[in-house]
């Protein structure tokens, strides 16, 4: 199995865009997941996106739900998000996001994930 090559973007790094297949994968991998952070009624502020970069550094496969009180189109919230964290947008199922970033190579914490 491969892991994903490295791309600078905006001074972070980010992961380059998955396959069809390794998306099948993570999907699989998230299923049993919980979300670790929910998007309230406000949308999507900084404090929502430090969040998700703190879980995608800890976790690199992580579910956001977005609250009953969060009002807008689902898939463009879940677009907004991956692109605010420099992160991939897996699965967008009801209120529910899926994203995927790769951990940086110079992390200490060997990768928790290798994509096929």
């Amino acid at each position: 199995m491969a892991t994903l090559g490295l791309c600078a973007y905006a001074g972070r790094l980010m992961s380059a865009r998955i396959t069809s297949a390794q998306r099948k994968f993570l999907k699989k991998l998230a299923h049993p997941l919980q979300p670790v952070v929910q998007v309230g009624g406000e949308g999507i502020s900084e404090g929502v996106v430090r969040a998700i970069e703190i879980a995608l550094q800890d976790h690199e496969l992580i579910k956001v739900r977005l609250g009953q009180s969060y009002e807008g189109p689902r898939d463009e919230a879940g677009a907004a998000l991956a692109e605010e964290t420099s992160s991939q947008l897996c699965q967008v199922i009801g209120r529910i996001v899926v994203l995927y970033r790769a951990r940086d190579p110079k992390d200490e914490r060997a990768p928790g994930i290798t994509l096929p």
